[in-house]
């Protein structure tokens, strides 16, 4: 096994969740792509999108801000690596600061730095398989561990997500 922070997280088991809608490919891009609708149902339940700024490029960012349920604000940036519109989204993603800077996650001190993300839009049948591909980036052997026992709680979360995505496209279209 590679030293900490050696490697790019192959070691770990990678993440992967999927959802088919009924939207077309360019409309679930779009909602993706797109900071006026990601206000919209990017945040988890209860939670208000405060911020919600994009620079949509290859090396460009997205800067959000989320007030949780109790008053908490919570920060997230993704730096765009590929932008293939409308089939696919690489991106490394992370906590923030509200100046952009990478900070640790606020409830795991363990838990990865950054993410590598893999948005993957695949047209079927008039609709989009949506896909998304987790790995950790650079981790440290506590990071790996802690993002490989936490597969079930990011399904958890990646399904409420989708969840919300779905309710929104379904009243757009």
């Amino acid at each position: 096994m590679p030293p900490p922070g050696s490697g790019n997280g192959d070691q770990s088991a990678k993440f992967v969740a999927s959802r088919t809608f009924s939207s077309p490919r360019e409309a679930v891009f779009r909602a993706f792509t797109e900071p006026d609708q990601m206000k919209q149902w990017w945040p988890p339940k209860g939670f208000t999108m405060l911020v919600s700024n994009m620079d949509l490029r290859p090396g460009g960012s997205y800067h959000y801000a989320m007030r949780a349920p109790d008053g908490t604000e919570m920060w997230g940036k993704f730096v765009f690596r590929e932008v293939v519109p409308p089939e696919r989204l690489v991106l490394v993603n992370s906590f923030s600061d509200p100046y952009g800077g990478l900070t640790r996650h606020p409830m795991s001190a363990a838990w990865p730095l950054q993410m590598l993300s893999v948005f993957r839009f695949d047209a079927q049948d008039g609709g989009t398989v949506f896909s998304v591909e987790w790995s950790p980036l650079d981790p440290t052997l506590d990071e790996r561990a802690t993002f490989d026992a936490s597969h079930e709680g990011m399904a958890q979360g990646w399904s409420g997500t989708l969840d919300q995505l779905a309710a929104y496209l379904a009243k757009r279209t």
